[in-house]
């Protein structure tokens, strides 16, 4: 397994089992104000995280790139920095940290875009040569 998607499996699992234990002491507690922050660090941390580690186990080779490395680190601070923000912002101490998460998790999705395109875009090989496969064709691989 490549390093980013180990990086990925690792944290994926920390992230729910942080959100697991918060969802089940605001059930103890009865205390369901800082709901969206736990929804958004099993979402993001949880949820896009694995899936960002799947990704990169699937398709090793766009793991390699600076882009990818990029992508990996600003979403893992984006999780990081974004969770606590919304529950300051719930707690009326501020929404810089939120915003400031918000952007940076949505840059890090922007990002794996472009590793996304670019990893799966198809390119002709030189066996296929120039040959045009039209409507009801099956290509031969």
């Amino acid at each position: 397994m490549n390093s980013l998607a180990r990086i990925c499996w690792i944290t994926a699992p920390l992230y729910a089992l942080a959100g697991m234990s918060y969802g089940i002491r605001m059930a103890i507690s009865g205390d369901f104000t800082l709901a969206p922050a736990h929804a958004h660090l099993n979402l993001l941390g949880w949820v896009s995280i694995a899936l960002y580690g799947t990704f990169y186990t699937l398709m090793p080779s766009a793991s390699t790139s600076m882009l990818a490395k990029t992508q990996v680190a600003l979403a893992e601070i984006g999780v990081i920095v974004l969770t606590p923000g919304i529950a300051f912002a719930i707690l009326d101490r501020g929404e810089a940290l939120a915003a400031t998460g918000s952007i940076i998790v949505i840059v890090s999705m922007l990002l794996f875009a472009i590793v996304v395109v670019r990893a799966t875009a198809t390119r002709p090989s030189a066996a296929s040569g120039s040959a045009h496969i039209g409507p009801g064709a099956v290509p031969s691989e």
